[in-house]
């Protein structure tokens, strides 16, 4: 038996993404071992869902947030025969100790994806991180990170990066025949992907819109796209207000995966200066789409984001770099085709998900090795 354990499945996000493909391939590692599965997700709905990526089919069991029928069943797994387990988030941790506990032999992973272990965890969340056979991590970065503050040795860390979801390129026009929302403005778009609430603020829209006050008295046409949900647009449309660009500032919420392809596939430049992706799968879907990127200059998304080639790095808050940034595309839109290109070319190279899945079933093959 192979145990996956996830806080979450069903729901948007890039952590819930790459948590589907790390069930997705699980499936297919244990039934070349002959192996059955169990997924179990603490906050989806409280029902049995099914899934696939790429073809490849999985079910898991949600439960609603509730912990005692969350860890019912991982320990009644463990205590049977469980060969391998694998935690989705550094939170589960503890759970994976008492896993071990109730069967030595069991070999476990613990998945941390960014900004969560870049400071010290609580000494529990710590220690179970150290006692894991393997802590897996999508970048160099945060490989670090995990190694600086939870102290957890470096040979007991393998990175991973995460690939573009293998769904997105059917999505992208014209393969799809998707739309544009209706409200998706005309003229120079600048877009953003991404959640909008205070916890968050870290990925950089306010600077966004500072950069943006700096270049609409130049580009009158230029326009910047939100794309996502959550509760702060109020705060940003207040400094859209105050910076007197508000009706260049569009906010679209709601939008289906295939509307949110479109909207990369019909902007001129991508950018989320943020100082807290760990990864940053939406840096891979911009590129996908063949469109220039600008992430922050922290975090894992210098190794998704070639600076000068792929895109620009600006560091987090400085409005006027990114105003530089993007004026450098704006004015010369031939650079950023050229950049476009170059991305889409890596990702294809790079960020495949075949190779994810491969990469992935030789890491747990070698763990799981006799």
């Amino acid at each position: 038996m192979i145990l996956g354990l996830f806080t979450e499945l069903a729901t948007i996000g890039g952590m819930q993404r790459a948590g589907r493909h790390v069930a997705a391939v699980l499936t297919e590692f244990a039934s070349g071992r002959e192996a059955q599965c169990q997924f179990l997700s603490l906050n989806d709905s409280h029902k049995l869902h099914h899934m696939s990526v790429a073809g490849r089919e999985f079910a898991f069991t949600g439960w609603a947030g509730s912990k005692v029928g969350f860890v019912a069943p991982a320990v009644r797994t463990a205590w049977g025969n469980a060969e391998l387990v694998v935690a989705g988030y550094p939170d589960l941790g503890p759970l994976v100790v008492v896993a071990k506990a109730l069967a030595p032999k069991m070999k476990t992973v613990v998945i941390a994806h960014g900004v969560e272990v870049w400071q010290p965890l609580p000494l529990l969340k710590r220690l179970a991180l150290r006692q894991a056979d393997l802590v897996l991590t999508p970048t160099n970065n945060t490989a670090n990170q995990v190694a600086l503050h939870q102290g957890v040795a470096r040979e007991r860390i393998r990175v991973l990066p995460w690939a573009l979801d293998p769904d997105f390129t059917a999505l992208i026009p014209p393969l799809s025949g998707s739309a544009l929302p209706p409200s998706f403005p005309e003229g120079r778009v600048i877009l953003t992907v991404g959640r909008w609430s205070a916890d968050e603020r870290y990925k950089g829209v306010d600077t966004l819109i500072a950069a943006l006050a700096r270049l609409a008295p130049r580009v009158p046409e230029l326009q910047l796209v939100v794309a996502g949900g959550g509760d702060d647009q109020s705060w940003f449309e207040q400094i859209a207000e105050k910076c007197g660009v508000r009706r260049h500032v569009h906010f679209l919420r709601g939008l289906s995966y295939a509307e949110i392809a479109a909207c990369y596939s019909a902007c001129e430049i991508f950018a989320m200066p943020s100082r807290g992706e760990g990864f940053g799968l939406v840096y891979l879907e911009a590129m996908a789409c063949g469109k220039p990127v600008i992430g922050g200059s922290h975090g894992g998304a210098p190794e998704v984001i070639e600076d000068g080639k792929t895109g620009f790095l600006v560091q987090h808050g400085e409005a006027d770099q990114l105003a530089n940034s993007l004026q450098k595309l704006l004015a010369d839109p031939a650079l950023g085709r050229e950049m476009g290109a170059r991305g889409r070319e890596r990702v294809e190279k790079e960020f495949h998900f075949e190779t994810f899945a491969n990469s992935l079933k030789h890491i747990l093959g070698d763990l799981c090795h006799p």
